[in-house]
């Protein structure tokens, strides 16, 4: 589906995110599935047989039904299913489909994706529509990502890697002030110290320490030139101590003094 259009895909009005009754069940019609149709688990235990395969579900659990299929399900009414369902179509047939069934790994990004969906179609403004078919193609490049990477131990491994380093360098980003240790970035990498500092640097381009500074340079140099605050200042908020320190590692990053910013 990555190479169909996003305005192929057509909107319904067949969506939710919701607790399924304690006596709720799902029967299999005698006419297949005209649609498509997207079937998350946030929580609960059930069975879903698709083309009388079954599956036993859970959180995280994911199906792409495709026109065609024939499906139905139950669950435990102990522990009832809370699902998002979303209804589509397509107006040209893709050269890559989602395979049927997965279990999401990365479960935060893809209920957010989810939830702006629900969200954006239960508050229908100008441009829902559009956004919506952005949000569905956005959906189904993440669906084909999972099913890349679920065939294969190795990869998800490195994938998780990645992220996690990625993360602590947006992380590093978004808080320019705090000067943090590389323990306290491994720990939160979960690795190594060692191998967080190699990983680092293999995937960002520089060392921690670098990219510290950077950061804070960076920082900086929007403060001193939007903000009106002066250089004493600004180097406070970023927590230097030595403003002639700051001066001097400011002008080795960007080449020129940070006063000639007022």
């Amino acid at each position: 589906m990555l190479q169909v259009d996003v305005n192929s895909f057509v909107v319904t009005r067949y969506f939710a995110k919701i607790t399924c009754e304690p006596a709720w069940k799902w029967i299999k019609r005698d006419v297949p599935l005209p649609h498509y149709d997207l079937f998350y688990v946030w929580d609960g235990q059930g069975e879903v047989i698709v083309n009388d395969q079954a599956f036993q579900v859970s959180r995280g659990s994911c199906f792409l039904f495709q026109p065609g299929d024939f499906t139905s399900a139950t669950h435990d009414p102990q522990n009832p299913l809370t699902i998002t369902y979303i209804h589509f179509s397509l107006k040209e047939q893709p050269e890559q489909i989602p395979i049927r069934y997965r279990v999401i790994k990365n479960k935060m990004d893809f209920q957010t994706i989810l939830t702006s969906y629900v969200r954006l179609m239960l508050n229908e403004q100008n441009y829902s529509i559009e956004e919506a078919q952005l949000i569905l193609k956005q959906l189904m490049i993440h669906l084909l990502r999972s099913d890349q990477d679920s065939g294969n131990e190795s990869q998800q491994k490195q994938h998780h890697l990645k992220e996690s380093i990625f993360e602590v360098a947006n992380y590093i980003h978004e808080h320019p002030s705090e000067w943090f240790s590389l323990e306290e970035l491994a720990n939160r990498a979960q690795i190594s110290p060692r191998y967080f500092s190699l990983k680092f640097k293999e995937l960002i381009g520089k060392s921690v320490r670098e990219y510290m500074i950077e950061s804070r340079i960076e920082r900086a140099q929007y403060l001193l030139y939007y903000t009106g605050m002066n250089v004493t200042e600004v180097a406070n908020a970023l927590g230097y101590e030595d403003i002639y320190f700051f001066s001097k590692q400011f002008k080795k990053y960007k080449g020129y003094n940070p006063s000639t910013l007022k």
